[in-house]
């Protein structure tokens, strides 16, 4: 071979070498951003963190009949209150949620998808939210918050509404009109422990105000969809060895610390071992309603109160419900899940809502542990929200009683 043969050759050699380093950058470049990409998708799917936290307002949605998961995804997408479809249809199928609703609903960018699932698990309202003739009580709301709404959106106010839910002549007339609903609640006893004597009997749906001339018909229509829901549940009521109260005691615990109907089951079942062993309920609920109080991460000196709806303190159903509850929620009470497992303890992821029960507190401790940084996490965002609710309505009060 001559030199430049052996030249060419050396050059052909190289410009190869070259070539192959080049595709090889090239696909490890493209591993990497494929990866990266990869990462990404896979973690944005399982953030059900909300749109924006901080958010303040209301935005008003329709799930039109017919309407599939992917189809509400993008519903919420489009109004702008939801962070990522992918991530919602990720929890929508890891979780089997297969009977959201239609109607209308009022979502907040402040939501979590478990939130809204939640909300479109139980049903929308059949006509607008933003009615201003119309009042909605939600899924788990105290007559505290509801006694607000009213102040807010109609022309009863807040005292009103308060002193009513508590006036004995009124109750009986109730009792009387609605035969079995109360009738526990007066056998009750703590019955003279009771905060408002209607909390948990003014059942979550929406009404028209407009149609009640005074603030008693409003709350009659709320009870009268109370004993309309339930009536049909006496009989299973009475089987379970329950009161109505009781029922509707538990219930209002199960709606909060549950997010959906497999999960309020299998609570409610952890709620019945511990009342079978004479264990305190020790529900975050019913501490908060203790205090009155909506921050997530109670402290040691809170579980302490000699409230008597504190259930870390005091055993037994305390004196009533915490807040009013769906029926979902009643019948989750009425059907408890896996009791034959033993389980005394639960504790819930609450970015992703997952929930994870034990047998012994030594394992409860440990998962207890595991979620403890991402828990408070959660809690200190979340009350940092509600802390900004709580001025901005505060301030608006204020500017509405200087008018």
């Amino acid at each position: 071979m001559d030199d430049l043969s052996r030249l060419n050759g050396k050059k052909s050699r190289k410009g190869l070498w070259i070539t192959l380093g080049v595709v090889a950058v090239l696909l490890l470049g493209g591993a990497g951003y494929g990866g990266y990409q990869y990462y990404t998708i896979q973690k944005d799917k399982t953030d059900y963190s909300a749109l924006n936290a901080k958010s303040k307002k209301d935005v008003q949605v329709q799930i039109k009949a017919g309407s599939d998961s992917a189809t509400i995804a993008k519903d919420l997408d489009k109004a702008k209150v939801l962070r990522s479809e992918r991530a919602f249809m990720n929890y929508v199928l890891t979780n089997n949620v297969s009977d959201m609703k239609a109607g209308y609903y009022l979502f907040s960018p402040s939501d979590t998808v478990q939130e809204m699932v939640k909300s479109l698990r139980q049903g929308g309202s059949a006509y607008p939210l933003n009615n201003k003739e119309t009042i909605t009580v939600r899924e788990g709301e105290t007559i505290s918050n509801i006694a607000n709404e009213v102040a807010a959106k109609t022309h009863f106010t807040r005292d009103e509404f308060l002193k009513a839910v508590n006036d004995d002549a009124f109750f009986k007339r109730l009792q009387a009109a609605y035969p079995g609903l109360l009738d526990s609640e007066t056998t009750s006893d703590q019955k003279d422990q009771i905060r408002y004597k209607l909390e948990g009997y003014l059942y979550p749906s929406t009404y028209n105000w407009k149609d009640a001339k005074n603030v008693n018909e409003l709350i009659n229509q709320m009870v009268y969809q109370d004993y309309t829901q339930l009536k049909g549940q006496f009989d299973a009521i009475k089987k379970s060895g329950k009161t109505v109260h009781q029922v509707l005691t538990l219930a209002s615990l199960v709606e909060r610390e549950g997010i959906d109907e497999d999960s309020r089951r299998t609570i409610a079942g952890v709620f019945e071992n511990r009342l079978d062993v004479k264990m305190p309920l020790q529900s975050d609920i019913a501490t908060k309603y203790a205090l009155d109080t909506d921050k997530t991460n109670l402290s040691n000196e809170d579980v302490k109160s000699d409230n008597p709806y504190n259930l870390y303190k005091f055993s037994g159903y305390g004196p009533g419900p915490f807040n009013n509850p769906s029926l979902q929620s009643i019948q989750a009470v009425l059907n408890p899940k896996d009791r034959d497992k033993g389980y005394l303890y639960f504790v819930a992821n609450l970015k992703t809502g997952k929930v994870f029960y034990s047998k012994d507190y030594d394992e409860h401790l440990g998962k207890s542990g595991d979620l403890e940084s991402t828990n408070e996490s959660v809690g200190n965002a979340a009350d940092s929200s509600n802390a900004a609710k709580k001025s901005s309505n505060t301030t608006t009060s204020s500017a509405t009683s200087s008018n």
